[in-house]
């Protein structure tokens, strides 16, 4: 139900200057958007039937086609994980919405395409803060992404496995 209420929150936000926090008091430093520590909820990354042509750098997501989840470098996609499962994902088959459909923070406009744009020159954002995903996170969805506190790393999980970047 938080979640639901989260995302009809920032979908009725379009475009916001301040800093959220996300079941806190506050934002941490410099953070645009911002979770609780010590939860054992990620941050889901869409997972796309075609990569984009358009993306910049920093785009995240999730490949259906290799189940791998990307990252693009405003030139290149890097792989983040190995070959993963999406058996157990139920996917939305409602047609999209013409037009960049997107929720823009720390920015009143934008170029950059994709659903959440965090844009600003001084802000960034928190990953939602682990301890250990792979033994915390009971059912892990594919393309979760956080910030595992103990080993200081980005865990990404593909479907299959963790996989983590220091």
């Amino acid at each position: 139900m938080k979640s639901i209420i989260m995302i009809i929150a920032l979908s009725c936000m379009g475009s916001v200057h301040a800093q959220i926090a996300i079941n806190k008091e506050m934002a941490d430093g410099d953070g645009l958007l911002d979770f609780a520590a010590n939860t054992t909820n990620g941050i889901l990354l869409p997972i796309v039937e075609t990569l984009p042509n358009n993306a910049v750098g920093g785009t995240l997501l999730m490949d259906k086609n290799d189940k791998i989840l990307k990252m693009h470098t405003g030139s290149d996609w890097v792989q983040l994980s190995d070959p993963g499962s999406i058996s157990n994902v139920t996917f939305n088959t409602n047609p999209e919405l013409p037009g960049p459909n997107r929720i823009i923070m720390g920015a009143s406009s934008t170029d950059a395409p994709g659903v959440l744009v965090l844009e600003s020159t001084n802000k960034s954002l928190i990953l939602p803060k682990i301890a250990t995903p792979h033994t915390s996170v009971k059912s892990p969805y594919p393309g979760m992404i956080c910030y595992d506190t103990t080993s200081k790393t980005l865990a990404v999980f593909d479907g299959l496995k963790w996989s983590y970047w220091k």
